[in-house]
């Protein structure tokens, strides 16, 4: 089972790093604190994707934490 987190912005300010829980798994006041923590979260937890959402709410990127599954990865 991989772990995915998502970027989103938090309504009152700043950033959060949500997993699919009620709570956030971490807020931090800038967008790219909260990636680099979305990120070490998810590697901790054996890789996985992280979404990361701009300020409209639509996701703008997402990335792959090894050792998740990359599809555009080629092997080797």
């Amino acid at each position: 089972m991989t772990a995915n987190r998502n970027v989103v912005p938090n309504p009152e300010g700043g950033w959060d790093v949500t997993g699919g829980g009620k709570r956030a798994s971490a807020h931090t006041d800038t967008q790219a604190e909260a990636i680099d923590r979305a990120k070490q979260i998810v590697r901790n937890q054996g890789g996985g994707e992280v979404s990361v959402s701009g300020r409209d709410g639509k996701i703008r990127a997402k990335d792959t934490v090894e050792p998740g599954n990359d599809p555009r990865k080629i092997p080797g």
